[in-house]
């Protein structure tokens, strides 16, 4: 089997709960490549991978040999491990961690985090850009050696984890501070718990994700920085007739809307544990049809499920499970066509349109 296979084997969620503790012992079996370099974490609900590339990007621009680690993907699994502005052979970065991390009964988030962290430190890396996968108390990535935190926003996501709540969520994810830190944030809001938390200095930045990449890398570096441009699969990624953006929150939606077209249809799965409703009112304001799917991960909603919610909401709604087969019917229902909701579906149609 592959090491891709391999991963793609495990289980993505652990069955014993969230905990850190096999994370600490699969990093301490590798000799814990992640004190190797200090890394800026970054946190939040919309908008983290952007965050972190562009913190990669500006870093490597200043001269610093830099790495980032983003979650999830669109066009593959070596999307997410980048060292000095490249993606990393991910078989040979998974082969480095395979044998402890099987000996540990590593989750596929663990074990993929601990091959980045890895491949960063016997790359040299001198900072590491570093996304966390849910939340923060419990997440794989909160092992970093971190000087810099930032919190992108928080809005209503894995509820049965995080908490019901935008402040249980923030809780959980401002408990990624490290005493005497530095923490960006995109929302004022969250002051106080960042200080409460351990932050010596708290730096509140509004300007959306380029602008908070900036004000992190310049709190690494002591100094003002013009961040870089980036631009990520599946984020206001324009194809053709089609505009692909994993928005997967009502805020995301809003933040995207006023740079979309006057859209003929959507194409949407969403997962469950999202805040689906107020996701699809703020679709229905987009487009007069949608065509609800599923995507292959297994907390996607099922196509029929999301689709009685949607009628509430969008004024054409039809059920298609096979998502290159719903999108080639919303080309027939109206463009161009909004594909979102999941980064997941982006995945399951890249690197298909559907002319493809």
């Amino acid at each position: 089997m592959t090491a891709v296979g391999w991963l793609e084997s495990l289980s993505p969620w652990p069955e014993d709960g969230f905990g850190l503790e096999r994370m600490r012992a699969l990093l301490a079996a590798l000799g814990d490549p992640q004190l190797a370099f200090p890394s800026v974490h970054v946190v939040g609900t919309n908008g983290k991978s952007t965050t972190t590339r562009t913190i990669e990007e500006t870093l490597s621009r200043e001269g610093i040999a830099a790495a980032a680690y983003t979650s999830p993907h669109v066009t593959g699994w070596a999307e997410r491990i980048r060292v000095a502005g490249a993606e990393v052979d991910v078989e040979r970065a998974l082969a480095r961690v395979r044998p402890q991390a099987e000996a540990l009964g590593a989750t596929q988030f663990e074990a993929l985090t601990a091959a980045a962290l890895a491949e960063f430190a016997d790359a040299g890396v001198e900072v590491a850009a570093v996304e966390a996968g849910l939340g923060g108390r419990h997440d794989a990535t909160n092992v970093l050696r971190s000087p810099v935190q930032v919190l992108t926003n928080v809005a209503l996501e894995h509820t049965e984890v995080l908490g019901s709540t935008r402040e249980a969520i923030a809780a959980e994810k401002l408990a990624v501070v490290q005493r005497g830190a530095t923490v960006v944030l995109g929302e004022a809001e969250w002051e106080p718990l960042a200080r409460r938390n351990g932050a010596a200095r708290v730096v509140v930045e509004t300007g959306g994700n380029r602008a908070l990449a900036g004000t992190a890398v310049a709190a690494v570096l002591g100094r003002p920085v013009e961040p870089a441009d980036v631009q990520l699969p599946g984020r206001m990624d324009r194809r053709d007739d089609e505009i692909w953006d994993g928005a997967h929150t009502p805020e995301a939606v809003r933040y995207l809307a006023p740079s979309l077209p006057t859209l003929g249809s959507i194409v949407a799965s969403v997962l469950a544990d999202k805040d689906v409703d107020g996701l699809l009112v703020e679709l229905g304001r987009l487009a007069p049809s949608l065509v609800a799917t599923r995507s292959s991960n297994p907390r996607a909603l099922p196509a029929a499920a999301l689709a009685e919610r949607a009628r509430l909401h969008v004024t054409h709604v039809e059920v298609l499970d096979d998502p290159h087969e719903a999108l080639r019917r919303a080309h027939e229902l109206g463009e161009p066509v909004l594909v979102t909701g999941s980064l997941y579906l982006l995945a399951d149609l890249w690197p298909s349109t559907v002319r493809a």
